[in-house]
């Protein structure tokens, strides 16, 4: 029973940062949001909702300044201030805009936010164990080993994530007749901000590269004109 006390310990860690980290994520974007509203944007959201037999899709702003889209564990789809300021700033188009809100719906859909989050609670107890092992027989770098092992991992997951909600976003975007021309200008706009940002490594780590992205789309748009 000894030998698997370790095993069970991480399990319980795991289900205990998940616990903590959906309650943390949830009281924060909580404290931190308010609904989207805005005329030039609605119409293309009832659009989405019609395609997807939905009596409508609620999008909330998240009061950071980053550029970002998220999908909360319980289905909520955030769009930062950031991003917003660029709409409203002319920098992006309404029809970017809905692009975003279509991949996170993707997320949502295809159970990734939810999976994320139990991913990161296990990725921790994950590192919490390789670091005690490692860290037995490489004193002193086992603990950043043990954090680089599992930084690749993360963001493995995260890539294969990005593709399957592109995909998603692709289908939603044309079935409800926005088309797939925004969601490949935004992937461009946000390389730049990426760059510009200094948050490149970061980006590149957990999202596929954007000529790839791209090139995705766009045999999905081969394919589909091939059905027509």
């Amino acid at each position: 029973m000894l030998r698997f006390t370790p095993i069970l310990l991480a399990i319980l860690y795991a289900y205990a940062m998940y616990r903590f980290s959906a309650w943390r994520t949830s009281r924060e974007l909580d404290e931190k949001s308010s609904p989207l509203r805005d005329p030039r944007l609605n119409p293309l959201f009832e659009r989405m909702a019609a395609a997807l037999d939905l009596p409508a899709i609620r999008v909330h702003i998240y009061e950071i300044e980053p550029v970002n889209g998220l999908a909360a564990p319980d289905g909520r789809i955030f769009i930062t201030r950031g991003f917003l300021q660029k709409f409203q700033t002319g920098e992006v188009s309404a029809e970017e805009i809905a692009s975003v809100i279509a991949h996170e719906l993707g997320h949502v859909a295809l159970g990734h936010s939810r999976r994320r989050m139990i991913d990161f609670s296990g990725q921790n107890a994950i590192r919490t164990a390789l670091a005690m092992v490692l860290g037995r027989f490489l004193p002193g770098i086992g603990t950043y080993i043990a954090g680089f092992i599992t930084t690749l991992l993360a963001a493995r997951l995260s890539r294969q994530d990005e593709y399957e909600a592109d995909a998603y976003a692709s289908a939603l975007l044309m079935k409800s007749g926005i088309g797939v021309e925004a969601q490949k200008s935004l992937f461009l706009k946000l390389d730049q901000l990426t760059k510009s940002s200094g948050r490149q490594m970061a980006w590149l780590l957990s999202h596929p590269k954007t000529d790839e992205r791209i090139k995705a789309i766009e045999m999905r748009e081969k394919a589909w004109d091939g059905r027509a």
